[in-house]
């Protein structure tokens, strides 16, 4: 069942979000070689609970898996790690590419975000497939308008993806939002537009293109977390928790200043 939220049940979402959004761009601005994917973990549970919040992903366990809860803050998946990286104490190398996911529980709500941030300097190739994926979600959420159905917003990320010569991951999706981090409905990022709920004021998703370099398809690790690319290719991901209203999307975790790593988008062609 989707749930249509309240305005005041937005506005908490929105105080959610935006401390999501704040982590995210402190751990954006922290991220350098020689630092550890573990200290950033522990500067965003610090910055959480220091916003009176609790993390959302720490001690995180859906039902496919039954004795391993997620053991940290943030999802810090690195290169060929689409989502569900463990953060540890590597430092991390000029020229990686880490994918930051994180949400945050305050007065019951949630807000979700991820973001993809190159360290150091990197070729163009990298470059494009991070922006490619930031603008796929930029795309989708232009599609978060009432009237159009769910799969329009599916498929402005498939386009996006697709015709930028990169693949969309199809084994993970976005999510509805709310009282419960992963919520009806299920927001794939591929598929046929038109199709499948109308869009109404008052639901929440969060919208998050997983995108490689190489093909689609992904392997998970034996304890089920990290996730990766089967053919070993780069991997980005974006994702912002956006509402639907009666005329502009509303995204409650759009960043304060930059676009979180990304100086200027490259040229696609």
């Amino acid at each position: 069942m989707i749930v249509l939220r309240s305005s005041e049940e937005i506005e908490k979402m929105r105080r959610a979000g935006r401390l999501v959004s704040g982590v995210l761009e402190m751990v954006a601005r922290t991220a350098a070689a020689g630092v550890t994917t573990l200290e950033l973990d522990e500067l965003a549970e610090k910055m959480i609970r220091e916003g009176g919040a609790r993390p959302a992903f720490k001690g995180y366990q859906p039902d496919f898996i039954k004795h391993s809860p997620f053991p940290a803050t943030l999802c810090t998946s690195l290169n060929d790690v689409v989502v569900h990286g463990i953060p540890d104490d590597r430092p991390l190398k000029e020229g990686d590419l880490l994918s930051v996911d994180t949400g945050a529980v305050l007065d019951g709500y949630y807000g979700d975000s991820a973001v993809s941030v190159i360290i150091g300097n990197a070729g163009l190739e990298i470059r494009r497939l991070v922006d490619v994926t930031r603008l796929a979600l930029e795309s989708a959420i232009g599609e978060c308008r009432p009237g159009n159905r769910l799969s329009d917003v599916s498929h402005a990320v498939q386009k996006s993806v697709e015709e930028a010569g990169f693949s969309v991951v199809r084994r993970f999706v976005g999510h509805g939002i709310g009282t419960e981090m992963h919520e009806d409905p299920p927001v794939p990022n591929f598929g046929e537009p038109g199709n499948g709920p109308v869009l109404q004021p008052g639901m929440v998703f969060a919208i998050e293109p997983m995108v490689n370099a190489g093909g689609f398809e992904v392997e998970a690790s034996p304890q089920r977390w990290p996730v990766c690319t089967k053919d070993g290719s780069l991997s980005a991901h974006f994702e912002h928790t956006v509402v639907i209203t009666g005329g502009e999307p509303d995204v409650l975790t759009w960043p304060v200043g930059s676009h979180l790593g990304l100086e200027k988008s490259v040229r696609l062609e």
